[in-house]
């Protein structure tokens, strides 16, 4: 790929001249030489911090910003399992239609006023119109109401016994509680006050979508007694301030972190690892075991992909190893072929209907399939963020996979921001719209379908490109209720092979990613977030 060999050139040209140091960077205001500078961790995120709403979008970016300064009420252990969080205690009914909820006393919010049910009500309703697992509930909910300042009500017309899951889990759109004033906002317009509860606050004033975002740490936090595991336990923010430092140019985030202007780079790509691990000052490690899937996103709202032979068409010539070699490279350890929807080596894991992606590529037949659909050269709207280097190199390899399939690609390079706002448009391409955009999702996300939110079938309630199969969903249902593992292996295999002959997304591989952080930084984790408590700078 041309894009690995720039890489690769000017980073041997560098470290030849004394190391990464040498490429152009920014010069990041350090502050106060020791203990000041020692208490600001400056990060470099995955892509801009473009909106700031983790209800009403799913990227990952906002989620992640979104954790310091929201906190939920359950939150999901290194063990994926669901513990209290902002919940003191929680009562359910014999019949497990009443679910009693109390707070945690001294709760408040980052504007000094108490956390009260009442704020927990509205954050939820908001929440549940758009979650899956939330939808769910809403869809048997009798009511939700606050029973006095510390506790609440959710009664059921049917058991939900997955309720803490659906109330701790880490993937978008989070729980998250905010105050009544701000959780009153139309789910489906975004806020405009960045108010939570959580361990640091969001610093408005300093924030510069394309450059930065700031969070101070929040003195009025109480942290639980337990210790900090993944969004549970005490959540002990150990620096003053966070800074997020918008780096779209890798070689530019390369050359910082060696220098000593940020301290930790959330994704690293693959060509600039080697370099980086011959730095002594810097630790580089996986950043998560569970790893990515890969996500061609279609339309299914409008032609050619409202058919399904032209989503069929495109996982028939989809090549995996194509994508995910423009990725990370030669590391063949890094990423892995996925005929599935689910993360490998999880208890879940199934092919089932996966030999669509399996074996040799056939363009001839994709091509007859997608003249089937009747389709005759119209333009197809690409949609890929350049600042992101996940989708810039899916994006570059669907260019090519549609060309030789006989699609007329309209390329739309933009930003990450851009992609999060126009994927929710169901407007035509041709008004505004998509065809196609690539995303990812982490394995964690992907282990069952409770939390998996871009595996809804639903129509309108689904993920963007809006896809709607009763047999899907159907199968999801019967995982539900499914009453042992071996129920509910065969209702994720039911579910993945109606997934796969539905064409519901297309699976671009299985992926591994890097995270590095400067050695006077400590407290860093292997997850699917980054998460800044317990994280200290000498």
């Amino acid at each position: 790929m041309e894009r690995r060999s720039l890489f690769k050139v000017a980073g041997a040209s560098a470290l030849a001249a004394g190391g990464l140091g040498s490429l152009a960077a920014p010069a990041l205001g350090q502050g106060a030489a020791g203990g000041a500078s020692a208490r600001t961790l400056r990060f470099v995120p995955q892509a801009n911090l473009a909106n700031f709403d983790p209800i009403w979008g799913t990227q990952y970016v906002v989620r992640n910003a979104g954790m310091l300064v929201w906190d939920t009420l359950y939150g999901l252990d290194e063990n994926l399992a669901p513990q209290r969080q902002m919940v003191e205690q929680e009562e359910v009914s014999a019949d497990g239609l009443t679910w009693t909820f109390k707070l945690r006393e001294g709760l408040k919010f980052h504007d000094n006023t108490p956390v009260t049910s009442k704020d927990v009500v509205a954050s939820l309703a908001r929440w549940a119109v758009r979650d899956p697992m939330g939808q769910m509930i809403r869809a048997i909910q009798q009511e939700l109401v606050a029973v006095d300042d510390r506790s609440f009500r959710w009664v059921l017309k049917e058991p939900y016994p997955k309720m803490r899951l659906a109330l701790g889990k880490n993937n978008a759109p989070c729980s998250f509680i905010m105050p009544e004033r701000i959780a009153r906002t139309d789910p489906f317009q975004q806020i405009t006050e960045y108010v939570g509860s959580g361990p640091f606050r969001f610093v408005r004033e300093e924030w510069v979508p394309g450059a930065r975002a700031v969070f101070q740490k929040f003195d009025g936090y109480v942290p639980r007694a337990e210790p900090a595991s993944w969004m549970s336990g005490g959540k002990r923010a150990m620096v003053d301030r966070v800074e997020w430092v918008v780096m779209p140019d890798p070689a530019t985030a390369a050359a910082a972190l060696q220098n000593g202007e940020v301290d930790w780079w959330e994704n690293p790509i693959s060509d600039l690892v080697p370099l980086l691990k011959r730095n002594r000052n810097i630790n580089i490690d996986i950043a998560d075991p569970l790893g990515n899937i890969g996500s061609f996103r279609m339309n299914h709202l409008h032609a050619p992909f409202n058919d399904v032979r032209a989503r069929r068409a495109v996982l028939m010539a989809l090549s995996q190893e194509d994508y995910m070699r423009a990725l990370v490279g030669d590391s063949s350890d890094l990423w892995k072929s996925l005929p599935s929807f689910f993360t490998p080596g999880t208890p879940l894991y199934t092919e089932a209907g996966g030999d669509l992606l399996k074996g040799r590529r056939d363009y001839d037949a994709a091509k007859k399939l997608l003249a089937e659909t009747g389709y005759k050269g119209e333009p197809i709207t690409l949609v890929v963020a350049q600042d992101q280097p996940i989708t810039k190199a899916f994006g570059d390899v669907s260019a090519d996979l549609l060309k030789r399939i006989g699609m007329n690609v309209d390329f739309v390079a933009t930003d990450w921001g851009t992609v999060g706002s126009r994927r929710a448009l169901k407007t035509p391409p041709s008004q505004g719209g998509w065809h196609i955009f690539h995303s990812w999702h982490a394995g964690a996300d992907c282990i069952n379908p409770a939390a998996y939110t871009a595996l809804r079938a639903n129509g309108d309630g689904a993920w963007f490109g809006w896809p709607k199969s009763d047999a899907v969903e159907a199968a999801r249902n019967e995982w539900f209720a499914a009453p042992n593992l071996e129920a509910e292996k065969a209702a994720v295999a039911k579910m993945n092979k109606e997934a796969m002959e539905f064409g519901l997304y297309a699976p671009t591989g299985f992926f591994l990613s890097y995270q590095a952080w400067r050695k006077n930084v400590s407290g860093v984790v292997k997850a699917p977030i980054p998460f800044f408590w317990g994280v200290t700078k000498s």
